[in-house]
Formats: C-alpha cells, structure tokens, sequence
C-alpha cells in the first residue's frame, strides 16, 4: 500500500517538565567547554569553530508553490540578499582532511514578519544546514553527552560509550558515529546539504535541502586538503547556484518532529534558488564578509514566527546557541 505523503498540520512538539533546567544545564557546559577552547585557538564557536569561507548572493523565492511551502518567506516570488559561512562542524581547529561534519549557513537579509523568539520584528531568516541528512541522536540529551565525551578525547568517549550503551552497544555506536562524520564528502559547491531537523513553515513543519546546481561542477581529487581554496576557486571563476527545498510533515510515525535520528521519506520541493555570483573571497571586500561572518550570528531560531525551529534538539539549540554567542560577545 503506497504511502501518504499529504503534507499535514497536526504535528505536536512534546516539552517535558524539566526541559528548561535540563537546557540551561547544557548552556552552562557548552559555554565552559567554549571557553577552553577558546584559551587555545582564541574567541570562537563551541560548535563549528573553524570558518571554512564566507560569500554574498541572493535567494530568489520562486512563484506557483504547493500550499504548504508558500508562508513565511515563500509566500511570494522576492528575490533577497544573503550571506553564507561555511564551516567543520567541530570544536577544534583541525586540518580538513580531518573527518567532520560540515556546516553551510544562510542569513537571508531583508525579511519582514515578527521574529521567531518574540523579540520584535525578525532581523534575517537563518538555515543552518549540515552534509548528513539526519542528526545521529535523537534527542538533545544523548548528543550533548556525547559532545562532552569526545571533548575528553579517545579513551574518555570509549568509556562514555561502553557505560551508556553497553558492552557490545558502545562499539556498535562508535561505528556509526564514525561512519557518519567519515562519510565521503566533495566540497561545498558539489554536495546536498540538510537541515536534519525541522522548523515551521506557517501552520505546516518541513525539513531544508539545499542540492548543488550541475554547472557547480564536479567533485576535485584533493579538495578535501584545503576545503576554502576549492571553494574560492570555483567562485572566482564562475557563479555557483543551488536549489533550496522543503520536505514537509505528513504525520507522527513517518515524519516524527521530536526524534531527529529519523530520516523522512517525503519528497522535497524546490522553493527557491540560493545564487552566488563570481567574486574573489581573498579581495579586501571577501575578506571583510568573512570578518563579518566569523563575528557575526548564524542561529536557527534568527527566524520569521512563520519558521519557528521545532522538536527538542532545535528547542536546546536556542539556549545553547544563546550562550555561545554571549561567550564570544557576540551578544
């Protein structure tokens, strides 16, 4: 029997009692864990700590959408200016040969429409987006545990492992964490990227893609030693587009909002497209952007009320992310 993939409304987020502490809790850790890393490397993200480039374009919002992606910032055809920071997803500065998750954000600028946290009206609309489809936890609590552990290194995250999920579960869990930060990756301007979890989209939830345009080019042998330079140089030579897509919310047991270790199987629509036009990131005026976007705030929750990020993992990012932010004045 096939399945229906009727985009739906009736999705629930489910707060437990003791979310809040619990958040606060993970803030307070993130925010010490930041500072130590920042003694060796200097004032930086806990997260996604190692700036791979920065770049400017526009997102063209397209027209005769489906109802459920036509709100918010797809309510109508617009064109609108960004910035993207791309990134390694780690709490160090290492080498990027070095197995990561990789980060591509967007700040879309322009947007109007009440912000997200309640706080006036929205300064951009933000997608953080990651090269895995789906988070590898499925809730907060396991990822920040986790995180920590590794921050301690090999034998502390074996250890964590082994206690947590058992004598034969800890490897079994290493394994696939291991196969899912070693997967295969070709750069930026060559791979799909994924908001793994949800946000609002008007009285609907979906998931982001963003799916590289063929004129980006191929995958370079070699590009792995030096992610910004393949980058850059794609750039300067010609300009770089992507599709941007939504995947919506058809029900709880296909399309669960609180478990982000679930991969939905909807088809994704393409909404807008994110254009990058030919520039040199090594100029005075790249360098600068990259300045302003290493300094700046690329958080889900600097959103429009209409996209509000959903499900636990999103709801802990708003209060660690906040953290973070304070930790490198940035706000």
């Amino acid at each position: 029997m096939k399945a229906d993939f009727t985009p739906g409304t009736d999705w629930k987020e489910q707060i437990a009692p003791d979310e809040a502490e619990r958040f606060a809790g993970y803030a307070r850790q993130f925010a010490a864990l930041q500072a130590r890393k920042s003694r060796k490397y200097g004032a930086g993200r806990a997260l996604h700590r190692k700036q791979i480039t920065a770049a400017s374009g526009s997102l063209q919002v397209l027209d005769d959408l489906p109802d459920f992606a036509r709100q918010g910032l797809f309510a109508r055809p617009a064109t609108f200016d960004v910035q993207v920071r791309l990134s390694n997803g780690g709490m160090d500065r290492a080498a990027d040969r070095t197995p990561d998750i990789r980060g591509f954000a967007i700040r879309v600028l322009g947007v109007e429409g009440d912000a997200a946290l309640g706080n006036g009206p929205a300064r951009s609309q933000d997608f953080t987006l990651i090269n895995q489809e789906q988070f590898a936890f499925p809730k907060s609590d396991e990822f920040v545990a986790f995180v920590l552990a590794a921050a301690g290194g090999g034998g502390a995250l074996l250890k964590f492992l082994l206690k947590r999920y058992g004598l034969f579960g800890g490897p079994a869990r290493l394994l696939k964490l291991v196969s899912s930060v070693g997967k295969p990756f070709g750069g930026f301007a060559t791979e799909p990227l994924f908001s793994a979890v949800p946000i609002a989209c008007g009285p609907y939830a979906v998931r982001v893609r963003l799916v590289p345009a063929g004129a980006n080019g191929v995958a370079t042998p070699g590009a792995k030693e030096d992610w910004g330079a393949d980058f850059s140089a794609r750039l300067a030579k010609h300009h770089l587009q992507w599709e941007l897509q939504l995947q919506p919310f058809v029900n709880e047991g296909l399309t669960p909002i609180e478990d982000a270790s679930v991969n939905w199987p909807t088809p994704y629509t393409t909404v807008a497209r994110l254009n990058l036009p030919r520039q040199d990131t090594g100029s005075a005026r790249g360098q600068a952007l990259a300045a302003e976007a290493e300094a700046g705030v690329f958080d889900p929750w600097q959103a429009l009320a209409e996209h509000r990020p959903l499900g636990d993992v999103q709801r802990a990012r708003k209060v660690v992310y906040f953290e973070s932010q304070k930790g490198r004045g940035a706000a």
